[in-house]
This record gives C-alpha cells, structure tokens and sequence, in this order.
C-alpha cells in the first residue's frame, strides 16, 4: 500500500478530487484496477488517490483524465476546483 502525502494526506482539495475520480469512472463502468491500468498507475497508489491521501503529479492527473475521456479542466471542475 502507498503511504499517504505527509504534507498534503487528507488536504480538502485531495479529497474532492478524489471522491472525483471513483464517480466518473464508475459512470464508464470502469474498475479501479483498470483505470490504473489505463494511467499507468500502481493500483494501491490508485487507490490512495482517490481517498485523498496523495497528491499526484500532473502526469498522473493527466493519465487520469485520458484514460476516462476527460479533460483536466473538466475533472477540475467537476471537483469543484
């Protein structure tokens, strides 16, 4: 399991970007396990994500948002970013 961000695990900004994530690619009938797949991102540091415990790169957020037909202004937006 990844550990969380000591400096940002938890921020309100992570966790509404993270509650994000889940809701759109359940909305594509999309498994964690398969967006992570699709971003090229580790599962377990998927998973962190989306609880807010990390704070991803811009790579990642980028891997995200391609992977469901996004963009990252939509995501943004859509978090209330």
């Amino acid at each position: 399991m990844s550990a969380p961000s000591p400096r940002h695990a938890n921020n309100p900004d992570l966790i509404a970007l993270g509650a994000t994530i889940p809701r759109s690619r359940l909305e594509r009938k999309m498994s964690q396990e398969e967006l992570a797949h699709r971003s090229d991102i580790d599962r377990a540091y998927m998973s962190s994500i989306e609880r807010g415990l990390q704070n991803p790169a811009i790579v990642s957020i980028v891997g995200v948002v391609k992977a469901l037909g996004l963009t990252t202004a939509g995501l943004m937006a859509s978090a209330g970013l």
